[in-house]
């Protein structure tokens, strides 16, 4: 049977944002929360720098002033663009437009207490994590994995398509064409550039989707069709052998999934 083309969106950051809760605490500027992860720092309410540090405390330097401070959580290490991140990022606002007003505007909001005040906080601060994200994906890696992928000018495509439709029979030349390059080119290229290969990138993002639905409850032989295996004792296995348990044992179980290996 042949399969009609698929129409590939290229939108590197929508699957991790559809896939995984993004939650904002906005801690006070005069007293960060050490969990604080996000801070935006400053002489006189004038935003200079933002710090991310995915997976601990965005520490400011001595003589620096915190204007604005937040516990981001976007799935932890569980998330693999999260994993993939860089121990800290700092970003000078000089050089990011697009982050300079949506900084201020958090700024302002975090100093007052206006109505709708913490809404208008996590909307915000969504919307910074997402630019950071894009300001990082754009800067791209030299160290093979999925940072390193997303950046790549003909790779990302395949790791979007992929994210986008894992239910899909992939052929490597699917993938390739997308790709824009020959089957033995993109065979080659993939696992130099992402540390894997495209086979078990897609298993392990296949299962990582599993994890959170049946955490949701759903049952495992409607996941396991939903995900893209053949069978549910097909997907039992590759479960339990990533794992190390079954997949019937995370059903309805309000607790992180594991990693994404």
């Amino acid at each position: 049977m042949i399969e009609s083309p698929v129409a590939v969106r290229h939108d590197r950051l929508s699957a991790f944002f559809d896939t995984f809760e993004l939650s904002v605490t906005v801690t006070p500027r005069q007293a960060p929360s050490p969990t604080a992860n996000l801070a935006i720092i400053g002489p006189d309410d004038a935003a200079e720098t933002i710090i991310f540090c995915p997976h601990s405390n965005a520490a400011a330097n001595s003589g620096d002033t915190v204007l604005a401070a937040a516990a981001i959580h976007f799935g932890g290490m569980t998330n693999p663009l999260m994993s993939a991140m860089p121990e800290r990022t700092v970003i000078a606002l000089r050089d990011a437009p697009s982050l300079q007003g949506v900084t201020a505007a958090f700024v302002a909001e975090a100093s007052d207490m206006r109505c709708g005040r913490q809404v208008a906080l996590n909307r915000l601060c969504e919307v910074i994590v997402l630019l950071v994200l894009r300001q990082v994906i754009d800067a791209g890696s030299t160290r093979p994995g999925l940072l390193a992928g997303l950046s790549h000018p003909a790779l990302h495509r395949a790791l979007v398509a992929m994210h986008d439709q894992p239910s899909r029979v992939w052929r490597m030349e699917d993938l390739a064409d997308i790709s824009g390059l020959s089957r033995s080119r993109f065979m080659a290229l993939f696992p130099e550039v992402t540390g894997t290969t495209p086979a078990a990138y897609l298993c392990a993002w296949r299962l990582l989707l599993a994890q959170r639905q049946l955490q949701r409850g759903e049952r495992v032989k409607s996941v396991a069709r939903r995900v893209g295996f053949s069978s549910a004792t097909a997907f039992s296995r590759a479960y339990t052998r990533a794992f190390g348990r079954s997949p019937v044992s995370l059903r309805g179980q309000d607790r992180e999934p594991a990693n994404m290996a």
